[in-house]
């Protein structure tokens, strides 16, 4: 198994609840949708004293389910939309 995990920053401006429901929605919606993705959670609520804004921890089934996630057009919709409200994006794959 592969975790995924994303950390982003609002652009300035943005980071509204109805920013921050969009792109839960759309990510946590994916599941059912793309093959692989044994679980996907996105955090919107950080703690003062946090870096991040917004987090994606996500977990598939193999490298190739990731892959596979990364271009799928579903994903790719959403992941369009989370670029423009969003910079500073950092990533972290693991195996589990």
């Amino acid at each position: 198994m592969i975790k995924h995990i994303i950390l982003w920053n609002f652009q300035d401006g943005k980071g509204s609840e109805e920013d921050k429901l969009k792109i839960k929605n759309g990510l946590e919606g994916l599941k059912g949708k793309i093959p692989g993705i044994i679980g996907i959670e996105v955090i919107t609520n950080p703690v003062a004293g946090s870096n991040a804004d917004i987090m994606l921890n996500s977990t598939f089934e193999s490298i190739e389910a990731l892959n596979n996630y990364q271009v799928h057009e579903e994903h790719v919709k959403i992941a369009t939309i989370v670029r423009s409200i969003t910079c500073n994006r950092m990533c972290m794959d693991y195996e589990i």
